[in-house]
């Protein structure tokens, strides 16, 4: 069962703006792309996360006698119907099929759940575990692509990009009225809550901007690390945003981060500082962040997650004052779409061949927080509020 976003309205593509993305073999840290063994039945540039693309999963998955069901309709009684007799499900964070404690007991059959991208925030991991149900991601498959998306949103709020391109899209050339918020991003000091593989290319990517470079993560970057980038380390959270002029949230969600930017965490940053989180909606409060760029103690507020996703028409971040937020599109742009359906189908083969699934795809693992999310995340749930993703249909 395989949740996915809809079509573009105007049809699935028939072409696209480029005929070939760069081909890689390593990521920065050497850990190689998916390998899935029998290749893939698709052209690497094409959309596979909307529902036409089906993630290139049919034509394997239907060769070996698996029958697949691809909808986008994630949130209501027909997604719980398909559910009771789905044995794997798999969806994107960008268009979340939450896996509660409830519709967990309601499914027997279910062996795993697979994120096609990076994150298990939308499985209710405690109930996983307590049901045997296996926990998977495609570890790293666009973590460069999340972290290109923060660059361009500190970019694009210091400088005052969006309200600047507005004016000259109206016909405009009001000078003062762009400059009135732009500033430059040298000199800045810049913070990641969080420094791996997303919040380590972050900074890595900063770097040549001439920022001053702060971290707070619970695994210390290594001393060689901290001197090449000429990173100051911080114990939380709350002294790193005290320092800074931009921070980053690069975290996981789990119940140590929900809510963790809260009014109190924007009264200790510095006032007219720049939030960006293209990490998780939840690990901000909602309200608090729009009271802040109300107020003005916050400058700008961008990134593409929100909660619960898709977001309500209401949302209160779809009309607060001086943000930069897209839908949750960080880590789906065509290049990602790749690797993260090369990742899955590599992540069934194993499962359907009873070999090993590496240890860096997994979350959860015989009843118990594995890999990668063994390092990550800790024990809980944070899919609590994620009945009001029905509210976007209504």
């Amino acid at each position: 069962l395989v949740a996915l976003y809809p079509d573009p309205k105007s049809g699935y593509p028939p072409k696209y703006a480029r005929d070939s993305i760069p081909e890689l073999t390593k990521y920065p840290d050497g850990q190689t792309l998916p390998t899935p063994k029998g290749g893939v039945d698709y052209a690497p540039g094409e959309m596979l996360g909307s529902m036409s693309g089906e993630l290139g999963l049919r034509k394997f998955l239907e060769a070996q006698g698996h029958s697949l069901v691809v909808m986008a309709e994630k949130d209501g009684e027909a997604f719980d119907k398909e559910l009771e007799d789905a044995e794997i499900v798999i969806s994107q964070p960008f268009w979340p099929a939450y896996i509660t404690a409830e519709r967990i007991a309601k499914a027997p059959k279910l062996k795993m759940a697979i994120t096609a991208g990076i994150g298990a925030d939308h499985v209710d991991l405690e109930a996983a575990c307590k049901a045997g149900i296996s926990v998977t991601e495609v570890t790293f498959c666009n973590s460069i692509s999340v972290a290109e998306h923060v660059m361009m949103t500190i970019l694009n709020l210091v400088r005052n990009f969006g309200p600047s391109h507005d004016i000259a899209r109206a016909g405009g050339w009001d000078i003062a009225d762009c400059v009135a918020r732009s500033y430059d991003l040298e000199g800045m000091a810049v913070g990641t809550v969080a420094a791996g593989r997303i919040g380590l290319a972050v900074l890595k990517r900063l770097k040549p901007f001439d920022c001053v470079l702060h971290y707070t993560d619970r695994h210390r970057l290594p001393k060689v690390v901290e001197d090449e980038l000429g990173l100051t380390y911080h114990p939380d959270a709350k002294s790193l945003a005290a320092a800074c002029d931009v921070v980053t949230l690069n975290c996981p969600l789990h119940p140590e981060t929900e809510h963790m930017v809260d009014d109190a965490f924007i009264a200790n940053m510095k006032r007219g500082a720049y939030l960006i989180n293209t990490a998780r909606g939840k690990l901000c409060d909602r309200d608090a962040v729009a009271r802040a760029l109300e107020s003005g103690q916050l400058a700008g507020y961008g990134g593409d997650v929100w909660f619960p996703q898709p977001a309500p028409k209401d949302h209160p971040w779809r009309t607060m004052p001086n943000h930069a937020m897209t839908p949750h599109i960080s880590g789906t742009s065509l290049s990602a779409q790749h690797r993260y359906c090369s990742g899955v189908r590599e992540i069934l083969e194993c499962y359907f061949d009873g070999t090993p699934i590496r240890d860096e795809y997994l979350i959860a693992d015989k009843g118990k927080l594995a890999g990668v999310g063994a390092h990550s995340y800790s024990d809980g749930n944070t899919t609590a509020g994620s009945e009001e993703a029905q509210k976007f249909h209504n």
